[in-house]
This record gives C-alpha cells, sequence and structure tokens, in this order.
C-alpha cells in the first residue's frame, strides 16, 4: 500500500501544470494558468492525499526500516563458513571503497584550494566556484537523497581526521584511546546549524561571494576547523554534530532507498523509513527548519516584494552612517533571518494545533516527535529552486576540469566544451519543480500520519491530530509555489 500510495502522489504531482522557473540562469516565464488556481490545485492534491492516509493508511508502515540486502545470502548449515567469508570479503571491499572515496574528496578539496588560489580570479572560468555552488552545495544532496550518504565517505576533512587518529594510534602501539574531550550534549546540532545558514549566508547575501581567492582561504579555514573538532572531540561525533556539510548531508542521505548496514552490505530499505530514526539533538528542529527558511529566501530575494522592499530596509542601515554595500548585506541579512523565522513560527503553529486536538503529550514532545517531517520538503525546496542551475552550470564542470585554473590548459581535452542549453525544456523544469514540491509536502504528510499513528493508539484520534499538519503542508506548498510564481515579477 506504501508504494501505491507515494507513488500515486508523484503521479498527482506530474499531472498539474508547470510553474515557473524559480532559480538559476534562465528568466521567468509565463504561467500557463493563474498562480491562486496552481495554490489551489495543489491544495487539494494534498488533502486527497490526506483523506487517502486517513483510509487506507490504518497502521505503521515508516517505523522500520526493514533492509535487505540487494545481494541476498542463504546460509544452511553446509554454506555457513563460506558465507562467513565472503561476509569478510565485502567487509573489506567495503573499507576499499570508502578509502578510495575519500581519497577523491581529498584530491577534490586540494584542487579546489589550488584553482582558488592560484587560478584566474574570474568566477565563470575558476574550478572552485562552479563546484562549490553547484556541485558541492546542489549536486550532493540530490546525490545523497539518491544513493545515501555519500558525503560521509568523501568529507576531505573525516578523511584526514580518521587518518591522523590512525596514525596516532600506531605510535601508541594500537591503544584506542579515547578523544581527548568529550563534546557537550547541550551543544547539540547548533555548530552544524552555524555552518549552514553561515554558507546561505555567504551564497545569498555577501557581495563578494563568487571571489576565488575568498572561497579557497574559506574553505581552508573550515577544513582546519573541522580537522581540530575531530582530533579534538572524535571523528564520528564531531561530524555528527558539528559539522555543518555532513550533517546536512547525512540528513538528506536518510531520505535515501540505499543505506549499507553494519557488515558493509549495500541494503535497500522503505522510501522514508531512514527519516524516522532521526536522533533528537538540542537544534535538530531548528537546523531542518532552518534548510528550509535559506532556500525560501532564495526563491523569496528574486521576488519582487523583496525587491520593492529590500531598498527600504537598506535605508535603515544606511541612515546609520553604513555604506551602499554593508546596508546592501546587512538588508539581505534580516531578509534571511526573517525567513527562517518565518518557518519556524509555521511549524510552531502547527505543532500547538495538535496539541490543542489532544493534550496526551506536552508541547516540547510533539515539537520533536514530528520534525522529521519536514525533511523531505526541505529537499524539495532545494531541488525546485536549484534544478536549472545544476542541470545547466553544472555542465560547466566538463571543460573547467580541463582548465581548472582559467588559464587555457586543456589537460583532459574538454576546455572546449559548451553548456548545452537545449537538453531539456522549460516545460520539464516546470514539471520537475512541481512534482518536486507537491510530493515533498505529501512525503510529510505521510511521515506525520505514520508518527501519529505510533502515538496516538486510535487511528481515528491519529487523524484528528493531523488536522493542523495538513494545514502545515499546504501552507508550506502554496509558498513554494507562489515563490516560484514571483520571481521576475
Amino acid at each position: 500500500m506504501l508504494p501505491v500510495l507515494l507513488g500515486g502522489s508523484v503521479l498527482l504531482a506530474l499531472a498539474l501544470p508547470a510553474a515557473a522557473q524559480a532559480h538559476g540562469i534562465v528568466g521567468k516565464a509565463d504561467l500557463p494558468i493563474p498562480v491562486w488556481l496552481f495554490s489551489w490545485t495543489a491544495a487539494i492534491v494534498l488533502v486527497v492525499s490526506f483523506v487517502a492516509l486517513s483510509t487506507l493508511w490504518r497502521t505503521p508502515q515508516l517505523q522500520d526500516e526493514r533492509r535487505r540486502a540487494i545481494v541476498r545470502r542463504s546460509a544452511p548449515a553446509a554454506e555457513a563458513v563460506r558465507e562467513q567469508g565472503k561476509g569478510a570479503r565485502a567487509s573489506r571491499l567495503a573499507a576499499a571503497l570508502d578509502a578510495l572515496a575519500g581519497v577523491v574528496g581529498v584530491a577534490l578539496f586540494a584542487l579546489v584550494l589550488y584553482s582558488g588560489f592560484d587560478g584566474a580570479q574570474v568566477p565563470g572560468a575558476n574550478f572552485s566556484v562552479t563546484f562549490i555552488y553547484v556541485i558541492f552545495w546542489v549536486g550532493l544532496p540530490v546525490a545523497s537523497v539518491v544513493l545515501g550518504d555519500v558525503f560521509a565517505s568523501l568529507s576531505p576533512w573525516r578523511t584526514c581526521a580518521r587518518a591522523a587518529r590512525g596514525v596516532a594510534r600506531l605510535a601508541r602501539g594500537g591503544d584506542p584511546r579515547d578523544s581527548p574531550l568529550r563534546y557537550p550534549a547541550w551543544l547539540g546540532v547548533w555548530p552544524a546549524i552555524a555552518g549552514v545558514v553561515g554558507f546561505a549566508w555567504l551564497e545569498l547575501v555577501y557581495v563578494n561571494r563568487d571571489q576565488p581567492s575568498l572561497l579557497a582561504a574559506l574553505s581552508l579555514g573550515y577544513f582546519v576547523v573541522m580537522l581540530l573538532g575531530m582530533l579534538l572531540f572524535g571523528v564520528e561525533r564531531w561530524s555528527g554534530c558539528a559539522d555543518g556539510f555532513a550533517v546536512y548531508f547525512g540528513l538528506l542521505g536518510r531520505l535515501s532507498p540505499l543505506v549499507c548496514d553494519e557488515r558493509g552490505r549495500l541494503c535497500l530499505r522503505r522510501p522514508l523509513s531512514g527519516v524516522t530514526s532521526l536522533p533528537m539533538r538540542a537544534g535538530t528542529v531548528t537546523l531542518v527548519c532552518a534548510l528550509i527558511g535559506t532556500t525560501t529566501f532564495d526563491g523569496f530575494s528574486n521576488g519582487g516584494i523583496w525587491r520593492k522592499a529590500e531598498p527600504e530596509v537598506q535605508s535603515v542601515f544606511s541612515s546609520l552612517g553604513l555604506g551602499p554595500t554593508p546596508a546592501q548585506e546587512l538588508a539581505y541579512s534580516v531578509g534571511l533571518v526573517f525567513c527562517i523565522c518565518l518557518i519556524v513560527v509555521v511549524y510552531r503553529v502547527g505543532i500547538l494545533g495538535v496539541r490543542n486536538v489532544s493534550a496526551r503529550y506536552d508541547l516540547g514532545a510533539l515539537t520533536r516527535a514530528f520534525a522529521h517531517t519536514l525533511v523531505p520538503i526541505a529537499f524539495a525546496y532545494v531541488l525546485a529552486h536549484y534544478f536549472s542551475l545544476l542541470l545547466w552550470q553544472g555542465q560547466a564542470i566538463g571543460y573547467l576540469i580541463s582548465d581548472p585554473l582559467g588559464d587555457g590548459s586543456n589537460l583532459f581535452g574538454t576546455a572546449n566544451y559548451q553548456i548545452d542549453y537545449q537538453v531539456i525544456s522549460y516545460a520539464a523544469i516546470w514539471y520537475v519543480q512541481v512534482a518536486a514540491l507537491v510530493t515533498g509536502h505529501v512525503s510529510g504528510l505521510a511521515l506525520a500520519h505514520d508518527r501519529a499513528l505510533v502515538m496516538y493508539r486510535d487511528p481515528e484520534e491519529a487523524v484528528r491530530s493531523q488536522y493542523w499538519m495538513l494545514a502545515v503542508m499546504v501552507a508550506f506548498t502554496s509558498f513554494g509555489l507562489w515563490l516560484l510564481a514571483d520571481v521576475g515579477t
């Protein structure tokens, strides 16, 4: 029943008319239907999905991942020893692939630093700018949802930290000594929030965001901080709490149907089931809201309302004696914080509604219990806003890899490669954007309904508790569609 419901949601989303492009290097196209009709159609899809969930989904389906190894193993008594040997070989192979991915990650990071510092200081001709803003920031989230938490293996600072700790362990004669410091539980994922929001500020607010040498210097500084943190507090603990990129990509990786188990086997799991076990640390709810909020501001800052309001906000800071550039950056910073706070408030209102339906749980418990339902929405916003950028500007890596410094080199014979803007039509981009938004919100609705069935034993009470979550999903969907439609107006 689960695949049928989710698959039907995708088909309904694809059946909707197309939305306008919201981000990237293309301009606004005319909407095929009025914006109000667009939002109403999407809301109807969510309501129909809610009714289907209430009627057909009566027991929890997503709380257990139900992993299944892609390569099945049969281990009757006669083959038990042989299967144990295969398991050991599989583990060694997984370790080797993990090490290879780490080497690739370190090599790419070195190329980013080299091209950023020594290459031409021209954004379009320098490998570091396109790699960081397109391949890393947009491509890795997509890869994480499709393939799982690939950044755990690719992370250059994680690879170097693990290597450094391995060398230190050998120097101590193999003594697996604990990390010098214990990571404070109260700190939670707040350092990761600072990292993610800081990068979003760099991308969306800072005027000199595309200066290659600056990006290289910031990358090197982040590497040093992450390396020190992992050596002091432990690689896994620091990666899971304080490394903004590792936390972000790992969060989206929980949406993937692919996962590696503790034996190194590649397994399939039920769609969306990986995110139900999301650890609730201090700041986790704020982190998910911040992911949606930063992408929201990306679309909002390209729309007509912000272009009219921004000069007024900027004038406030200009009146304090600030120059045009600092005043503009502060105005955009206010807009970024406003969008993050807006998402927090909308989610909080939804949880307050759930609390009013049933007093069985307090507000804090409900806030944490349903936080994971926002994760597919966060990815939906990313895909809807950055799809064209990834599809078109991502092709630039084809020629930048042969000429990373922008000095006329042609290392791999692809320096003359041109971006093909005809690889996909505008209409197809619109359909992907709308499908991403509607499917992401239907997925969030399914996760919320499934969690409610666990928390409330009576299915009818579980359904009643989700009326407000339906309102939240409708609000997020309508807002996302409005952001797409508002760009360029």
